[in-house]
């Protein structure tokens, strides 16, 4: 486990401090140093994807981070630096990712909803949606998360599942095997935004960590806050557990940034062992 997380930490420090052509993947997060002429100026902005990204500083480097939707189409994207009356645009070339795809069979009452629970399944996905634009001003000058439980990742980011031959949508998160009850613990600062019991996902968290940055918790056995509630990076806000559509104890780990679905390895903090 420990292997291949740093082998994927290592993959994605590749675009780590790199500004011109800048090759990237499907969900993944760009760490870009800003460019020694606009560095100098507090008001400069790095564009990219319709949006406007934070810049964060780190061992004296000003970093901008940009995220990748999952659904981003791979081609050549512009990216632009602006400071007072100076521009400059890069490129930032999207390759399609590598994603595991299988293929189940079950039975079909397990495959197919009543309206009922279509219903329900429609609310709880607003829900999760409402988080991820509500707005928290807890800001951080170097958002590297930490892993929130240490375990086996059962499935891997946007992997494709084919259910009885039909396609479903890709996997908007991680899921790490653990315990029944094992702790989950904040991987940043942040607010409370969402506590709810759902029909799929079970006992469910959502963590605003401010500048777009969301990260989403399902199938917990309990949640330890409510809705308001401050937590910092490390404190322990949950329980593993196994509870809506879920074949055993796994936590669900997602990470939204200003809208994008991104690859949590991507997030860690490469010194997390």
């Amino acid at each position: 486990m420990k292997a291949a997380l740093l082998f994927l930490l290592m993959t994605y420090q590749s675009s780590l401090l790199f500004a011109g052509t800048i090759t990237a993947s499907q969900g993944e997060v760009l760490r870009l140093e800003v460019p020694a002429k606009f560095a100098k100026h507090d008001n400069v902005q790095v564009k990219a994807f319709g949006k406007t990204w934070p810049i964060y500083t780190h061992l004296n480097k000003r970093l901008a981070w940009v995220g990748i939707h999952l659904k981003t189409e791979p081609q050549v994207y512009p990216l632009t630096w602006i400071s007072l009356s100076q521009k400059r645009r890069d490129s930032i070339v999207v390759r399609k990712g590598e994603f595991r795809i299988s293929h189940i069979q079950v039975p079909e009452k397990l495959a197919t909803f009543d309206e009922a629970s279509l219903k329900r399944i429609r609310e709880d996905q607003a829900s999760i949606k409402k988080s991820y634009i509500t707005p928290v001003d807890t800001k951080n000058s170097w958002p590297e998360m930490i892993q929130p439980v240490t375990g086996t990742i059962s499935t891997p980011f946007a992997a494709q599942r084919y259910v009885n031959g039909n396609p479903k949508s890709p996997h908007s998160g991680i899921d790490i095997a653990a315990p029944d009850g094992t702790p989950v613990k904040a991987p940043l600062d942040g607010t409370v935004l969402l506590v709810s019991d759902m029909f799929l996902n079970g006992n469910l968290v959502a963590i605003g960590h401010g500048d777009g940055f969301t990260t989403v918790y399902a199938h917990l056995k309990k949640a330890m806050v409510k809705v308001g509630d401050k937590v910092k990076q490390g404190e322990v806000f949950a329980e593993v557990g196994s509870t809506g559509r879920s074949t055993g104890p796994h936590l669900h780990w997602g990470v939204h940034f200003s809208g994008a679905k991104i690859n949590p390895i991507s997030m860690l903090n490469p010194n997390t062992k």
